[in-house]
This record gives structure tokens, C-alpha cells and sequence, in this order.
């Protein structure tokens, strides 16, 4: 005979040629030689021996283990005293009922849509993560769902989780900010037949998100047909000479023109207006020839101006030296002065006086 001791936490699954016999717990029993007693700690997880439903089938052994089964949609989320421990997938796990605080969480992964049960933060943790798909919203953005084809809500900005498996899971995202389209080398011909490029911008803001993302598809790009069409129906109203000056009353025209059917794309113009007007070659030097023209004509408008300006004022003095002698006598010395200045050496001969000689050079002889 041989003698085995069981201490505390422990059970003892006694054997007889390989066959399950009877579990035993803390205390001292003697067994034959024949006999075979397999010892397991409680506070560890069990790991059977022997066919696990054979084991099963006594029930005070039954009555000390905790049986999980998990199914192949499901995930069995294991906590120990309160700590995510492991996760456990299709199979089936044994534990002893011991001192330890066991709990298990069941998660059916078949719908991607996670339960309220479980922790948001635990979905972050790297048991986790592979059974976990993570979209983020932007805080500027807001986005469509759609399970399995299907639209489900609208999100707003955050971090979501979904259970990965077969079902799609999909979000249409919508910037909510100001945005602007660049309308650029729009080919237009006025209404006097003059082709001209023009370059223009608009801004818009989404909205409606569920009719820009789900009842119409690229709707920037259907905005940009609306805006564009809006362009050239007015442009085309104008002549050449009058466009240029109607670019910022075009601008209001364009904006309530594609209005009503912004508002079916789930989006509002906000602003629109024309960057540039663009010449062709030809039409370019025309204009250069007539401006210019128009600033010769504008410079010899100028200059008559000034000559007759000149003339009048040479009159109105040569009026007023024929009435005062006196006036005539200070213009006369002014031009005395002014030769004096151009004068740079007087020689002045031997013969006659000094006076006499200068009255010769600075006054005229009658």
C-alpha cells in the first residue's frame, strides 16, 4: 500500500489501469500499488487527464469544476479578481472552483455590434485587438453607417468599435467645415461671340450629410457641373466691354442659381466668384493696341491743356506790362538776372567807363 496526502486547494483524481476511479480532496488516504492518484492545484487552471466528459460523469468531481464552452461565433472574455486575464475563442476550458474570483463575459462576434457588457476601454488592449475593428470621426467630420450594405446612423466625431467578422461594416464620411471648389479654365463665349477663360471659386458647406453621401454619389463633383452650368449662362448674357465690369454682380446671380439644387446634394453655396478673365492671343494685342491709344490720346489731351494753360498766362502778363511801365521794368531786370547767372567772366576794356560798358552788354541799344 502506498500512503498520499492532500493538502489544502488541492484535489487528487485517482486512476486504476488508466480508468477514472474517484476524485479526492484534503486529507490522508492509503491506495494499492495498482492505483495511481494525479494531484492539481485548485488555483490553477485544469488540464484533464483523461476524456473530459468520462471525468464529468462523477458528479462530485463535476461539482468542484467550472465548465465554459464557446461556440464559434463567440469569444469568451476571462477575468480573474476583477483583471482581463484571457480571451478565449471556439473550445471548451475547465477551471477549479477555488479562492480565486473567476468571472467570464460572453460576446457573440456575429454581430459586429458590441454589447454595453463590456468595458469600452478593454477594447484597446492587445487580448483584444484582434477580434476588434476601430474607425475614427473626426472632430470636423461626421460619417454614414452602414451594416451589411444597410445604413444604420449617423456619427458624430469620436472613436467606434466593431466585432471583427464576415459582416461589412462601412462609414461615408462628409467634411462639415467651409470647403471650396476651384472652377478654373472654363472655355465661355460672350454674347457678342468673344471666346474668353475664365477662372472662378466656390465655397460650400455640407448640410445634410444622409443626402450627400447616401442619396447622391460624388456629390462634389455634381456641385461642381451646378456651379459651372450657373457660370456660363450668365457670362454668356454679357458682351465683351460689359463683363469686365459685372464680375461682382455675377457672383450673387450664381450663388441663388444653384441654390435649390445645392440643397438636393445636402450642401449650401456660401460664396462664389470670378478669379480671372483670361484674353486670347489675339484678342490680347487688340486690347493692348486700343489702351494704348487711349493713354496717347489721354497724354496729348494733357499737354494741349497745359500749352493753352502756358499761353493764357503769357498773355495775362503781356496785358499787364503794356499797362505799368514799372512792371516792365522789373520783368526786364528778372531777364538781366537771369543772363547774369549764365554769365561766368565780364573783360572790360581800357578805354570808357565801367558803367557805361555794362549798360553795352545788359541793355538793349535803341
Amino acid at each position: 500500500m502506498k500512503r498520499v496526502r492532500i493538502n489544502p486547494y488541492q484535489v487528487g483524481l485517482v486512476f486504476r489501469n488508466n480508468a477514472y476511479i474517484i476524485s479526492i480532496t484534503e486529507g490522508v488516504y492509503w491506495f494499492w500499488r495498482n492505483e495511481i492518484v494525479r494531484i492539481y492545484e485548485m488555483t490553477r487552471p485544469f488540464v484533464p487527464a483523461a476524456e473530459l466528459d468520462i471525468l464529468l460523469q462523477d458528479k462530485s468531481l463535476a461539482s468542484l469544476l467550472e465548465v465554459i464552452e464557446v461556440k464559434d461565433n463567440e469569444i469568451v472574455l476571462h477575468f480573474e479578481n476583477g483583471k482581463l486575464e484571457e480571451v478565449f475563442s471556439a473550445g471548451r476550458y475547465v477551471f477549479w472552483k477555488s479562492i480565486i474570483r473567476r468571472s467570464f463575459v460572453r460576446a457573440d462576434i456575429s454581430n459586429p455590434v458590441i454589447s454595453n457588457e463590456i468595458d469600452p476601454a478593454l477594447l484597446t488592449t492587445k487580448l483584444l485587438v484582434p477580434f476588434v475593428r476601430t474607425v475614427s470621426v473626426e472632430n470636423c467630420e461626421k460619417a454614414a453607417l452602414l451594416i451589411d450594405g444597410r445604413f444604420e446612423k449617423i456619427l458624430e466625431s469620436g472613436v467606434y468599435y466593431w466585432w471583427k467578422n464576415a459582416v461589412p461594416v462601412n462609414i461615408a464620411r462628409a467634411d462639415m467645415r467651409q470647403l471650396q471648389l476651384e472652377i478654373n479654365g472654363q472655355e465661355i463665349m460672350t454674347s457678342d461671340k468673344a471666346a474668353l477663360r475664365i477662372n472662378a471659386w466656390a465655397q460650400y458647406r455640407v448640410t445634410d450629410i444622409s443626402k450627400a453621401v447616401l442619396e447622391n454619389k460624388d456629390y462634389e463633383k455634381q456641385l461642381y457641373v451646378v456651379f459651372q452650368l450657373a457660370l456660363r449662362e450668365y457670362v454668356a448674357g454679357y458682351s465683351f466691354d460689359e463683363l469686365p465690369g459685372k464680375k461682382a454682380e455675377i457672383a450673387p446671380l450664381v450663388i441663388r442659381a444653384v441654390e435649390e439644387k445645392a440643397a438636393a446634394l445636402g450642401v449650401t453655396a456660401t460664396g462664389f466668384g470670378i478669379r480671372d478673365i483670361i484674353l486670347p492671343g489675339e484678342m490680347k494685342e487688340i486690347m493692348n493696341q486700343v489702351l494704348i491709344a487711349e493713354k496717347k490720346a489721354q497724354a496729348n489731351s494733357i499737354m494741349r491743356r497745359e500749352e493753352t494753360a502756358s499761353t493764357r498766362s503769357l498773355l495775362n502778363t503781356a496785358r499787364l506790362m503794356e499797362e505799368n511801365a514799372m512792371l516792365w521794368k522789373l520783368k526786364e531786370m528778372e531777364y538781366v538776372e537771369k543772363i547774369a547767372d549764365k554769365i561766368s567772366s565780364i573783360n572790360i576794356g581800357a578805354s570808357g567807363l565801367f558803367t557805361e560798358q555794362l549798360k553795352q552788354v545788359f541793355i538793349p541799344q535803341k
